[in-house]
């Protein structure tokens, strides 16, 4: 990074340097004019008369005034004539206004002087124009809006009109940015929809730059390639924000967002438990374990515990002393049901709010790169580097919170051990857990006076009283029966009656009660069984019951989403699932069977998910000879033969159309529509589903000339390149070894 610095001889001069050794700055923003003095300017001497010299002594002298040394102005410090140094410097823009000890807005279009000598009403007519000025129109200018700590706005004067806490409400109203966001709540609060709104009216000269000018908003690196168009440069930022979700944040509000919201009174309870309230304020305590069985709200209490403390961590205080960091396991989805996955997440969240701590991972990462995150070893380097985040002397407190131990599928025990071992380091890190009541999982955590549970089973009272609250404001809701507050009453009551203290069961009939007349509401109710698996036993057969070829269809989607290691794309369910052509190749065709399965599923992102992780245990173990009734093995093999054809038909030399082998894929862009869209799962996972067939089949596909052999000889250099195109190179061949031994 290079700072400008006055000279004895009133001239400015450029000085390098690296990022661990930079030192406190100014920095300006402001709108670019047509003559801006450039570093080619400054390195040469000349420029002096340019109408953009005015900006940088302007900040120069302000920053001299503010006791600090150094200053940086975009249009001098970079060598726009390198493109190397062009795209590290938009891509690291964001930091640097962030960083800097003040930014200072020049407001060239805002004039604070009187209009007529003792004319006192005019003193502040600069707020009309602050508000119709142009900075506050342009793409660059929001992130250093966003970015700084400190934000002061100058008139074209000089003279200082306020900063951005004082002028928060004028700002708010002209930006439409909550107030929260620019006081510096961490932006990843904020929804990706919310981020993107508040860039859409702004403009900028490169149509390019109006999604450049986001990466930072979104921690998001990317090379830019002027040229490429507006539309083509935002389908790439989108592309990878996509591929960054591994942010727990994102589960968090997927999650909620999946079970209908979080209602503050269903959880509040817990805050009030004499045993959260030890585990929070006794140095002595380190761990709470919360057990209970399925569709207790487990989840949703944690989300809750999450929601109240966040605000005394950094997550939402800069300010604060107190790390907070978490993490969903899910076992319907590979992405985030092991335990290498739960320790990316927990120290992803812990780095985003203490970005120096990314020095305990530059260590390994140095010396091993990406690998470290993907190869078989990396449990053991991230439990390492885990364990020496948590011994940071710089650190005060830390909350640890994971959901769902009992969906952590891969490494639950070393996971179990480590958070053992990590809750006996320090009286500054506590732990919070959830799980079903697992022997396994109480054995391993093995409690003593430091480590405490909270049994739901043993706080039925409190559960049932969050259970009521739930159904009352979910029953209000209920449109069609909205104008009987007699029948709601009613149904309230029958409602909590059988619910038994459990909310999965609660959401699960009031979902069917959306779409019942209010003539027909109570004899439905009367015929739902209490208690979950009853609940879905009546749901399978409701499917079972379905017209002409809809339940078999529905067994279908049903069985491959079983089976699925992750949650799968409406166009992979299509092309996995043995549908009719006519169905899998349509996208509403395919969501129109989903919606025909009863609550058994539900779809996010065009993704379908279970609605619970008991309702895929149901199927596994009470439903398997209905849900597969040739064997699992069978559905497997179906799998194989599906992903095999599809991979056949669609994958070809130069999917992207990149003209070139070799090409970066830094810089590769899926086209629009993706032609690997319905082929992404079956690149990864077709191989795993032949070795989860029966033993006959697998070995007749893996011998010579076998189904296996046949694919490869035909389309291996086109899978290879699917793969790389996926970035999951290494994950497909780590399937091909697999059947290879």
């Amino acid at each position: 990074m290079r700072l400008l610095q006055y000279n004895s001889d009133g001239n400015f001069s450029l000085t390098e340097f690296f990022d661990n050794a930079i030192p406190e700055y100014a920095i300006l923003s402001h709108r670019w004019g047509t003559e801006e003095a450039t570093f080619e300017d400054l390195q040469k001497g000349i420029g002096r008369k340019k109408a953009g010299y005015k900006n940088i002594r302007f900040c120069g002298e302000q920053a001299r005034g503010d006791g600090l040394k150094y200053f940086w102005v975009d249009t001098c410090c970079i060598d726009k004539s390198s493109s190397t140094e062009l795209a590290e410097a938009l891509n690291s823009m964001f930091r640097w206004y962030r960083d800097a000890a003040r930014c200072y807005v020049y407001l060239l279009d805002v004039s604070a002087v009187k209009q007529k000598a003792g004319d006192t009403s005019t003193e502040c007519t600069w707020e009309s124009a602050f508000r119709d000025s142009e900075w506050f129109t342009r793409g660059w200018t929001l992130q250093e809006l966003l970015a700084p700590r400190a934000v002061e706005f100058f008139s074209q004067q000089g003279k200082r009109l306020g900063d951005k806490e004082i002028l928060g409400r004028q700002i708010q109203e002209v930006t439409g940015i909550p107030i929260s966001a620019l006081e510096g709540a961490p932006l990843s609060q904020f929804s990706i929809e919310e981020r993107l709104s508040w860039a859409e009216n702004r403009q900028t000269t490169r149509p390019e730059d109006k999604a450049y000018s986001l990466l930072g908003m979104f921690g998001i690196h990317l090379l830019p390639i002027y040229g490429e168009g507006k539309e083509h440069a935002f389908r790439r930022l989108k592309k990878e924000i996509q591929n960054s979700l591994t942010d727990p944040r994102e589960d968090k509000k997927r999650i909620e967002d999946t079970k209908g919201g979080l209602l503050r009174d269903s959880y509040r309870w817990i805050l009030e438990h004499p045993d959260f309230q030890q585990w929070r304020d006794d140095k002595r305590s380190r761990l709470l374990w919360i057990k209970g069985d399925p569709g207790k709200g487990k989840t949703m209490l944690i989300c809750g515990i999450i929601d109240e403390l966040s605000p005394l961590t950094k997550l939402r205080d800069q300010e604060a002393t107190t790390l907070l960091s978490y993490f969903f396991c899910q076992a319907t989805d590979s992405r985030i049901n092991n335990a290498t996955a739960v320790l990316r997440g927990l120290i992803y969240l812990l780095i985003d709010q203490q970005p120096l701590l990314v020095s305990h991972v530059r260590k390994k990462y140095d010396d091993a790169g990406k690998v470290l995150f993907e190869d078989a070893n990396a449990w053991v380097a991230l439990s390492e580097i885990f364990v020496s985040i948590l011994q940071d002397p710089s650190l005060k407190s830390i909350y640890l919170i994971i959901d769902a131990l009992d969906e952590c599928e891969m490494n639950l025990y070393q996971l179990l051990d480590l958070i053992n071992r990590t809750a006996s380091i320090s009286p500054r890190v506590k732990w919070i857990v959830s799980s079903r009541n697992q022997p396994d999982i109480e054995s391993r955590l093995r409690l003593d006076d430091t480590q405490m549970r909270l049994s739901l089973e043993l706080n039925e009272e409190r559960v049932s009283r969050a259970v009521e609250l739930f159904v009352n404001l979910k029953v209000s809701q209920l449109p069609l029966i909205a104008d009987d507050s007699a029948l709601q009453e009613t149904v309230r009551g029958q409602i909590y009656a059988k619910a038994s203290g459990t909310f999965l069961w609660a959401a699960l009939v009031l979902k069917e009660l959306e779409s019942v007349e209010s003539w027909d509401v109570l004899d439905v109710l009367k015929d739902m069984p209490p208690d979950l698996e009853p609940l879905y036993d009546r749901m399978l057969r409701q499917v079972e019951q379905l017209q002409r070829k809809d339940p078999e269809f529905c067994r279908l989607v049903l069985s491959t989403i079983t089976l699925a290691y992750r949650p799968l794309h409406l166009l992979e369910v299509g092309a996995l699932s043995d549908l009719p052509e006519k169905i899998s190749t349509n996208f509403d065709s395919v969501m129109k069977v989903i919606n025909k399965c009863g609550s058994f599923l539900t779809v996010r992102a065009n993704r379908a998910y279970f609605i619970h992780q008991s309702a895929k245990d149901f199927l596994l173990e009470k439903a398997l000879d209905r849900v597969f009734p040739s064997g699992k093995a069978k559905v497997n093999y179906t799998m194989f033969l599906r992903s095999r054809e599809v991979m056949s038909r669609t994958l070809r030399c130069d999917m992207y159309g990149l003209f070139a082998p070799g090409f970066p894929i830094g810089e590769v862009e899926p086209p629009v529509p993706d032609p690997l869209a319905a082929v992404q799962y079956s690149c990864l996972y077709w191989i795993d589903h032949l070795l989860d067939c029966d033993r006959g089949h697998t070995t007749d596909e893996l011998k010579d000339d076998g189904l296996v052999h046949q694919f490869l000889r035909a389309s291996y250099i086109h899978w290879l390149e699917a793969l790389s195109l996926l970035r999951s190179l290494c994950q497909g061949l780590e399937s091909a070894t697999r059947a290879n031994s």
